[in-house]
């Protein structure tokens, strides 16, 4: 009995430091994603790709290199290591090309099925308990997602399709990240920036290239290297404190943050219909988070049992 009591901890308990971590990986993303919906409409997006992950890489051979050398890269779990670094880069390429044609509100909006996806997933895969509330936020976040987007114009189109296939990639990609969470942090930042790296490289060739570059488009495009990079790393520090499925539901502020954006970079103002998505997704995050802390806070003041 004690120790079911202890796996009912662990599940409703959601730790306020993943989600702060969350919130400013989002944070991240969300400038990252402003920069490469500039970038994507005059550069290939296979390039803004290489340059998002080849930046990361670099950092992590200056930073980590002299200090770990082959530490970096030594696993027992290789091939995950592999899978997850190939799912991360595809669905890289999926989402920037869907952000060059579609609203950064709509593509991001599409996007976040994938955390739908790992709260599923995570029950299945991962054999995590899905407990009532975090089905209800699913459920909420889904119609919250549906009244930002409005099916009908873009789910239909091309560019959608790649939206919501980044998403199942990304999602994918969560679960893994899950699964090899026992792994030294250094190791899960260094295999998706080093490999996508050199798999990028590898078509470099074939990528058409405009000459010389402004200053300020280098800026950018180092730029989303390193934002990117600060995000990933505090997006996995948040998967290493909690569950997925515990986790998962606090990645919808994103679709704050990149509303907000939409409307302060590209002057595009939120109308009803997307501020009341905006709320019931927060709305519907910050109510599980309240009631997990609270039925945590239970769970650990009951009395164990004697069986």
């Amino acid at each position: 009995m004690e120790i079911l009591q202890n796996n009912a901890r662990q599940h409703a308990h959601v730790p306020l430091s993943a989600v702060l971590l969350i919130v400013c990986a989002t944070a991240c993303f969300t400038m990252v994603d402003v920069s490469v919906k500039h970038l994507s409409q005059r550069y290939p997006v296979p390039l803004i790709v290489w340059a998002r992950w080849g930046v990361q890489a670099l950092v992590v051979l200056a930073v980590l290199g002299p200090r770990m050398r082959g530490a970096m890269l030594r696993t027992r779990r290789l091939p995950l290591h592999l899978l997850r670094a190939v799912l991360l880069i595809a669905s890289s390429l999926c989402f920037f090309s869907a952000l060059r044609y579609l609203p950064l509100a709509d593509s991001t909006a599409l996007n976040y099925t994938a955390p739908i996806m790992v709260t599923l997933m995570a029950g299945w895969v991962l054999e995590e308990r899905l407990t009532r509330p975090r089905w209800t936020f699913v459920i909420v976040g889904f119609i919250g997602m549906l009244l930002i987007v409005r099916p009908g114009n873009t789910l239909l189109g091309p560019a959608a399709l790649l939206a919501l296939a980044a998403a199942a990639l990304y999602a994918v990609f969560q679960i893994i990240t899950r699964v090899l969470a026992g792994e030294p942090l250094m190791v899960l930042l260094a295999y998706p920036s080093l490999v996508g790296t050199l798999l990028l490289s590898l078509g470099a060739p074939f990528v058409p290239s405009e000459g010389a570059y402004p200053t300020s488009d280098l800026a950018a495009f180092i730029g989303i290297g390193v934002v990117g990079s600060v995000g990933h790393l505090l997006f996995i520090r948040a998967f290493q404190r909690a569950s997925a499925s515990a986790i998962a539901p606090f990645t919808y502020i994103q679709l704050v943050w990149s509303t907000l954006a939409g409307w302060l970079v590209f002057g595009t103002l939120p109308d009803g219909w997307t501020a009341t998505g905006i709320v019931v997704i927060a709305g519907s995050g910050i109510v599980l988070m309240g009631y997990e802390r609270w039925r945590a806070s239970v769970l650990q003041a009951a009395p164990a049992a004697v069986d």
